[in-house]
Parts: C-alpha cells; structure tokens; sequence
C-alpha cells in the first residue's frame, strides 16, 4: 500500500480492497441463509423461529470480535502508515490473543443463560426443543467464527484480501454441502445444521492459520507483549462497532419479544426471512466499510486527511448505489421469495406485504455505517458510537414498541425505515462539524 497510488487511482483502490472482501462477506451471509432453507424446508418453519430467537447470541459474538479487531486493525493500519512495523506486528497478535479469550469466555456464560431468556420470550415446545439443538452446537462454533473473522481482517489489511475470499468460498461451499447431508440426508435436523456449521469454521481456521505461518509478509503469529494501553486503546476505538452489534442483538431481542406477543411464531418467522436479504445487505455495507477503512487509517496516519475524508465519500456513493439495486432486486422477485423458505402461505403472504417498506431503509443505511466506519478508521470513537447508538438502539427501540402497537406488522416493517432516516439526520450534523474541523 502506498499513498500516491491511492491518490492517483482512489476509486480503483477503494474497490480493489472492498470488492473481495464483499464477496467474502456475502458468502457468509449466504451461511445463514443456507441454514434458514434448509432449516424451512426440512425442519419446520419454527426452526427459523427458534434461531432467530437466538440471534441476540450471535450479536453479542460479533460485537465483541468486531470491537477487538476493527479496533486493533485500525490502530495496526495508522502504525504501519507510519512505518513502524514492528508495533503493527504486535498489535495484530494481541489482537488476535483477546479476540480468542473474550469469545470463549462468551460460550461458557452464555451456556447458562438459555432457559431465561426463552422464558422471556414465551417460546413454545418445539421452538424451545430446536433452540437448544442448535445453539448448544453454536457455542462452539461461534468462537472459531469470530476468531476466523479477525483473522480476515488482518489479511486484508497486509493487502491480501483474495486469499480470504478464497477460504470464505471454501467455508460455504463446504458449510452448503454438509447442510444437504445432515439435514436433507441423513435427517439430523437443527443439530446437524449447526454440525456443519461447526465443521466448516474448523476447516477455514486451519487455512487461515496457514496464511500467517507461511505466507504472510507484515502480520505474523508469534509471541507477544502485551500492553494495556493498545488494549484500552483497541477496545474504545472499536467501541462503536460494539455498540452496534449489540444494540443489534438488543433491538433483535425486541423485535422478537414485540412480535411473539402481538403476532406468534408465524409473525417471527416472517421477519427472520426477510431479515436474510437485510442480513445479506449489511455484508455489502461491512464489505466496503472493512475495505476502505485500512485505507483511511493509512492515509490519516500519513497526514492526509482530505483524502481519507475523500475516500469515505466515494464509498457512500457505492453503498447508496448498491442498496437502490437490492431494492429494486426485491421489488422484481417479492412474489416468490417468501415461498422459498416455507411452505406456508400465511407466512409467505406476510413477507410479500412487508418486504419492500422494510427494505426502503437500504437507501440510508449504508451511508450511516460508512461514516460510522470512517470515524473509527480515523480515531474518532465518540462520533462513530454516536451513529451506532442511534441507529442501533435508541431510535429503533423507540420505533419497535410504538410502532408496531400501532400498525401490527405494517409497524413492524417500518421501524428499520423510520430509524435509518432519523439518524441520517445525526450522521449529516457529524460530518458538518467534522468539515468545520478541518477547514
């Protein structure tokens, strides 16, 4: 990575570090929604209910791993922008030590937590009985996942984002190939879901580890010193990313809690279908936000500050592009895409009606999260978390209670809308007074 190669081909650079960490992405979001046909059409439709039930888990996974790494990659990023080599290369192994420690931590507390919060959210039987199938497997899982996620980020970073792609392609096919046995095959229902699931994060670990035993040229595995201070530095530089993902896993408890009380299991299972395609598009969104942000730090810790803010702007431009295409996209195929999860027509007929206003949030959502990257990319945690905890918490709490008392299902769809557009508002004053900074 060099800086005169960013300014003369920036565009060219942006998508030459995002598009294949896009791809990556993509494909993983492709993971869950595998897992959700398979689930549909050789479990149940209360299988998809009991895993999105349990998606505040995952969140809390991601937000941790996401909190380390963004955190650790950018601080990584802006030393070797600086040319000091050698406390990139510590950064990235600590990171890499914490990352493996917290998530693990994560699997024992949370092995204990299962009976209260399905309590909470008055799940039935059947719903409880796949719940504890699947997720008792994921715990296992989920560590590797997040682990394999910094990983990622770290090869991207060094400037090899294919080599992840590579691996990430291997994970689904493998992950897609083992659903059909487990699931279609040999009938192991949820828990064979989540075998795979298990088995195809342990084999992407291994090559990723390859990478840094064998081919890596800056960020290698090793010992290291740890410091507080990098740590500190890390966990609040990354602190909005946390935010994020667990306001995510908070607001998708809500939505679950909302919905199972005013509409049922069917209400909940429409929403997790739907919620694939918004799963999908936000990996679009990380996908450009973890390409352009080492770009950013390199160029912020060079001193080039016009650059980076130039490089967030072309990149909101990409994502806005992109969520008017996926809109359209499901606006051409919404008669059909319900159907291909369940054979339900209830459940089909209630995906159909929400599905374009749900995803009308696509034109700002994107936006909100680039600039929300940019000022983690930069340093700025306190303007990212602000993004972050609007979008994700306070406003679309407020929207989940009250606007589906409201309108039912209709509020349902439109509290993702409502909450994109009102932090736009935020996300404009931010970067306003950002330019006044600057100027």
């Amino acid at each position: 990575m060099e800086l005169k190669q960013i300014k003369n081909s920036t565009s060219s650079m942006i998508l030459q570090f995002s598009i294949p960490s896009i791809i990556a992405m993509l494909l993983t979001s492709w993971i869950t929604v595998a897992d959700g046909f398979f689930m549909g059409n050789y479990v149940g439709k209360e299988a998809i209910a009991a895993v999105n039930l349990g998606l505040p888990i995952v969140y809390l996974y991601l937000g941790v791993g996401l909190m380390v790494s963004i955190g650790g990659v950018a601080i990584a990023g802006m030393a070797l922008g600086a040319g000091d080599r050698e406390t990139g290369n510590q950064v990235f192994r600590q990171t890499i030590a914490l990352t493996l420690f917290l998530s693990a931590g994560i699997s024992v507390l949370i092995g204990f937590g299962f009976g209260p919060m399905l309590r909470i959210l008055h799940a039935d039987g059947r719903v409880i009985a796949y719940f504890q199938e699947y997720y008792r497997i994921m715990l296992l899982e989920l560590p590797i996942m997040v682990v394999n996620s910094s990983l990622g980020m770290f090869i991207r970073g060094e400037g090899s984002p294919r080599y992840f792609m590579k691996v990430t392609i291997l994970n689904v096919l493998l992950n897609i190939l083992l659903d059909y046995l487990f699931a279609g095959c040999f009938h192991k229902g949820a828990a064979g879901i989540a075998a795979a699931s298990l088995i195809s994060a342990a084999v992407s670990l291994l090559f990723l580890l390859y990478y840094f035993w064998k081919k890596a040229r800056i960020y290698r595995l090793g010992k290291f010193r740890f410091s507080g201070e990098v740590c500190v530095q890390a966990l609040l530089n990354g602190s909005s990313e946390f935010i994020g993902e667990i306001s995510t896993g908070i607001t998708m408890f809500a939505y679950n809690f909302v919905i199972m009380r005013q509409i049922g299991v069917d209400g909940v299972t429409a929403f997790t279908i739907v919620g694939y395609t918004a799963y999908a598009f936000s990996m679009v969104i990380v996908g450009f936000g973890q390409g352009s942000s080492p770009l950013i730090s390199f160029c912020y810790g060079a001193g080039e500050n016009m650059l980076a803010s130039d490089i967030r702007k072309r990149t909101n431009r990409y994502v806005f592009g992109a969520g008017a295409a996926v809109f359209l996209l499901m606006a051409l195929s919404a008669d059909w895409y319900g159907g291909l999860f369940v054979k339900n027509e209830h459940v089909a007929g209630m995906v159909r009606s929400g599905i374009l206003i749900f995803m009308f949030s696509f034109f700002f959502s994107g936006i909100n999260a680039i600039t929300s990257f940019y000022f983690t990319a930069v340093g700025k945690a306190a303007e990212s978390a602000a993004i972050s905890f609007s979008r994700g918490l306070v406003v679309l709490l407020a929207c989940i209670f009250t606007l589906p008392a409201l309108f039912g299902m209709t509020g349902v769809w439109l509290a993702a809308p409502v909450t994109e557009a009102a932090t736009l508002i935020i996300t404009g004053g931010l970067l306003s007074r950002e330019s006044l900074r600057e100027a």
